[in-house]
């Protein structure tokens, strides 16, 4: 298991000396799960630059957030912290819960790519004990696995951007106050989600993307980034990814074929590529998501 020290609100439940970590992985993809176990504590969440999705799995029935001391936690509630957001928390008696997180990276594809919107417009709105029973029973799934096996540790993979997307599509509202200056124009940025989508198989350089918006590559790479939360090369390695991994879930072709379908020169460079970004081969995540 893994400290984590970039995510703010697992080293605070770290330091506690009444938390207990009961598992961690890094799921791939920036995406990190952890469950925890904590008695009698009380915690505060400063600004933290990531997203946390939280699931109560036992007791809880305690615990309160300090400006709702109203409202109580059960079983299957569920809290959405999204970066930035402040909040204090009490503790009574015990709790076992389940922590996804994760950064603006995922959370700007989903608003791309699920969203049709421009990140910098949007924000991921607080949820303090919801009910969603879809989302719970992710979640259950998810902590059943074991997440130091190769094979499960997909599998929660896949759980996880599950979560994420119902999360998006359903707790994402605009960002109020704010007047978005520079980056691409609605119109623009949908013909680049089009136009890369239909050519993942071909070779995109930063040269024929800007073309497209009839800028040259210095500035076209500026206001990508502003408009898609990311880079043009993040963003297309992203999309390449994605459909590899619907190709290996849903499809029996060779990883030779699927490399070339992806834009990837060659099958090997396919597999390091995804290993990386997924922490298994090709291979192996074909095996776990279809058996």
């Amino acid at each position: 298991m893994t400290t984590n020290p970039h995510i703010q609100v697992f080293q605070c439940l770290h330091r506690s000396p009444h938390a207990r970590l009961e598992q961690s992985a890094a799921l791939g993809d920036g995406l990190v799960a952890a469950v925890w176990n904590n008695r009698h504590d009380a915690q505060r969440y400063d600004a933290p630059s990531h997203h946390t999705l939280s699931c109560y799995v036992a007791g809880g029935t305690g615990t309160f957030r300090v400006d709702a001391p109203d409202r109580k936690g059960a079983p299957d509630r569920l809290c959405t912290l999204p970066a930035g957001h402040d909040s204090g928390w009490v503790i009574n008696g015990e709790l076992r819960l389940a922590h996804l997180y994760f950064g603006e990276q995922q959370f700007a594809l989903g608003c791309v790519t699920l969203l049709d919107r421009e990140p910098r417009e949007m924000q991921l709105q607080e949820g303090t004990f919801l009910e969603d029973s879809h989302q719970a029973e992710r979640f259950r799934q998810l902590i059943a696995l074991d997440w130091q096996e190769p094979g499960d540790r997909l599998l929660g993979t896949s759980l996880a951007h599950e979560l994420i997307s119902h999360t998006l599509l359903n707790q994402v509202g605009l960002r109020h106050g704010l007047r978005v200056k520079g980056g691409l124009a609605a119109h623009q940025r949908r013909r680049l989600v089009d136009y890369i989508d239909n050519a993942l198989d071909q070779p995109l350089t930063l040269g024929a993307l800007a073309a497209l918006c009839s800028l040259s590559e210095y500035h076209f790479a500026r206001m990508f980034t502003a408009s898609f939360g990311l880079p043009p090369h993040q963003y297309v390695l992203a999309r390449r990814m994605a459909r590899a991994c619907l190709l290996l879930r849903g499809s029996a072709q060779a990883l030779g074929d699927i490399a070339l379908a992806c834009g990837f020169a060659s099958a090997s460079h396919f597999s390091n590529r995804f290993r990386q970004t997924m922490g298994a081969a090709p291979g192996v995540y074909r095996a776990a998501l279809q058996g």
